[in-house]
């Protein structure tokens, strides 16, 4: 197979490997890549997205390296049009008539239908608006009352999610295998963080379970130990409303770690510093067997990589749509509630927007049927008819493909970046396996807030999470390989300047090698010898992402 076709049967072997220095294959350093990055886009199916962004042409001499796509995604070429006929025609002229004739009010559950392919939903399950962090609260707290309520053998859904118990298992459809041997950031919150806060609460009059013979009360929410803090503070606050306590456990042990107690389980898709997948198919499946539900966060995995939410028989997500699903700055986030659990979907935010009778302005709740019992408010619609526009840049695109390639692109940069580096220099904290990485990659490096002001000053834009990580994302729609070529020859420039006689205290070694990353496109082999293949805001060096899941 010619390395300039097709990504994904490269990305579906997961057979990529770094060429170790002095190896016959071995280009020397800095030669040839540039050469193989122009071939491998001269032959890449996907390469003519870009021109559906407005974008610099990467021929253009002030063209800049774009790898920030996962906390803020370019701008699609369409949305500009898009919001001026919307300002000034159907705001401008049409006014109040656009909720009816310009379809306004259908907005939330249509652009849900236009996102639920790109998460393996079908349609009818999500709904557009809020915030990623609203969406989680309703969440949460809808699903600790579902949980409470008992009639745990609902809880598995008509998905196909496996066979039930710890993750770690072979990989499946969107590829989270094991998450043993995890590397890179601290795994636990601080004794006084806010998941430690969270002890045994009082809980509410009429909370199911804990009945005579009906085992004991489901008052426990899970959390993955290393989410984003916003996810943290929500749960902490569902935890209040429901009288549950929190737990904080590793990602990779929460399937594991649910017990009888558990009325729901919090997980990150990706983890936002490090980009680790973790096992959605096995953690649900392992939570689903313990009589809990699972909320997935998948603000750094939606428009990434296939996640599989009804195949799997996901309980409840939600994710923001301004990263990989390109929406725009403040681009509202959406709300998945599976099918059969959507009539017990009891939100602790109701509003008139989700009443069965919006206009009849009744004194009492009585909720909506389907996805609109997600709504709350008034919907945002300047934001939410640009996301609608945004979206249109994938018609025509399978995300299996969108995958295949961030998957070679991640390799490539790792590749490069290995040649070029000097040992010592930067740490990769991004699992090699494919089946447990995302679409970014995290390189612990000395003085990374610094470099990454210096990255961005020469043209390469990645972000800083404290407090040594750098972060580069790939978004495979308007990502290229000359792009990661050239993001990793300026890093190796930014680094060598930095330490002009050789890499910092305790560095060892010259040229090549990239320590914690064990190699990029490492594959994962299942019992039978088969492989297997995974199905922030922007921010300013050293200034904190926003939004769920930065």
């Amino acid at each position: 197979m010619s390395e300039t076709t097709d990504h994904r049967a490269a990305g579906a072997a997961g057979t990529a490997s770094p060429l170790s220095p002095g190896s016959p294959e071995a280009p020397g350093p800095r030669a040839g890549f540039a050469e193989r990055a122009a071939r491998l886009d001269a032959g890449d199916p996907l390469a003519g997205l870009r021109d559906r962004f407005l974008l610099e042409r990467p021929s253009d001499g002030d063209a800049a390296v774009y790898l920030d796509g996962n906390s803020l995604g370019a701008l699609p070429a369409g949305v500009p049009a898009r919001i001026a006929e919307v300002v000034e025609h159907e705001w401008g002229r049409l006014r109040i008539r656009s909720w009816t004739e310009g379809g306004w009010w259908q907005a939330p559950e249509r652009i849900g239908d236009r996102i639920a392919p790109l998460v393996g939903a079908a349609p009818g399950q999500i709904v557009v608006g809020d915030s990623t962090s609203v969406n989680l609260y309703k969440a949460l707290v809808a699903a600790v009352r579902i949980a409470q309520e008992g009639a745990p053998g609902t809880l598995g859904g008509s998905g196909a999610a496996g066979p039930a118990g710890a993750p770690g298992g072979a990989g499946s459809a969107d590829g989270a295998g094991s998450a043993d041997g995890q590397v890179g950031l601290p795994s636990a919150p601080a004794a006084d963080g806010p998941l430690a806060r969270a002890g045994s609460l009082p809980r509410p009059a009429g909370a199911g379970g804990g009945g005579e013979g009906s085992g004991p009360p489901r008052d426990e929410i899970l959390v993955d130990a290393e989410t984003f803090p916003t996810d943290g503070y929500i749960a902490e606050s569902a935890a209040r409303m429901t009288g549950c306590r929190i737990r904080a456990v590793p990602a990779g042990e929460i399937g594991a770690a649910c017990g009888p107690r558990t009325a729901v389980a919090l997980v990150n898709h990706v983890d936002y510093r490090t980009g680790r997948l973790h096992d959605l198919p096995g953690t649900t499946a392992a939570a689903h067997a313990a009589g809990a539900l699972v909320v997935w966060d998948l603000c750094h995995s939606a428009g990434a990589l296939p996640v599989g939410l009804d195949a799997h028989g996901v309980d409840l997500a939600v994710g923001c749509t301004y990263k990989y699903l390109n929406g725009g700055p403040g681009s509202p986030a959406f709300l998945y509630v599976r099918r059969d659990l959507q009539p017990r979907f009891d939100s602790p935010l109701p509003g008139w927007n989700s009443h069965a009778d919006p206009f009849g302005m009744a004194p009492s709740y009585a909720p909506a049927d389907g996805a609109v019992r997600g709504r709350v408010g008034t919907p945002d619609i300047l934001s939410m008819l640009a996301l609608e526009a945004a979206l249109e840049v994938w018609d025509g695109v399978a995300v299996e493909d969108v995958r295949a390639k961030s998957l070679a692109l991640t390799d490539f940069f790792l590749e490069c970046v290995a040649a070029y580096v000097p040992r010592g220099r930067v740490e990769c904290v991004t699992p090699a396996a494919h089946a447990e990485r995302g679409s970014q990659v995290a390189l612990r490096c000395e003085d990374a807030e610094e470099v990454m002001r210096e990255l961005i000053a020469r043209g390469v834009v990645g972000d800083f999470r404290r407090p040594d990580v750098l972060r580069f994302g790939f978004t495979p729609l308007y990502v290229g390989y000359a792009d990661a070529e050239r993001a990793a020859r300026v890093l190796a420039d930014v680094l060598a300047e930095r330490h002009p006689g050789g890499g910092p205290p305790g560095a060892g070694g010259t040229g090549g090698g990239l320590p914690g990353a064990g190699g990029p496109g490492a594959r994962d082999t299942a019992a039978d010898g088969s492989h297997t293949t995974p199905g922030g805001s922007q921010a300013t060096p050293g200034g904190p992402g926003t939004g769920s899941g930065a």
